[in-house]
């Protein structure tokens, strides 16, 4: 059974960093595109950043910002994001599939989410 879980959500203050993780468990992340996602309250989900052989692609909205990475021996991803801001404010989601995309659909496997408010 494939679990990814987040953590390292919470609140902050605007300007502070923030990284969360990703432990996934029942798949491979080095042999799966793995990416992370966002949900603002009455949203669609928003693509953030995703990795493929340790190749970070970034949404304009993060871009410069934010560093994805993964850890192939603890089978983990990371995402960091620097400067926050408010409108960071949202729920992050990592997911797994076997298509490089951003658009969500192309995911098959999702963590529950973490919560992450910025406040101003």
């Amino acid at each position: 059974q494939v679990q990814l879980v987040e953590s390292g959500g919470g609140l902050v203050q605007a300007g502070a960093s923030l990284t969360l993780s990703c432990a996934a468990s029942g798949l491979t992340i080095s042999r799966i595109i793995t990416a992370w996602f966002l949900r603002c309250p009455g949203k669609e989900r928003e693509f953030v950043a995703t990795i493929s052989r340790n190749t970070g692609n970034y949404a304009d909205s993060v871009k410069g910002r934010a560093s994805v990475s993964r850890n192939n021996a603890e089978n983990a991803m990371y995402l960091q994001i620097n400067s926050l801001k408010p409108e960071d404010t949202a729920i992050y989601y990592c997911a797994a599939g076997s298509l490089g995309s951003q658009a969500s659909p192309a995911y098959q496997y999702w963590g529950q989410g973490t919560q992450v408010t910025v406040s101003s």
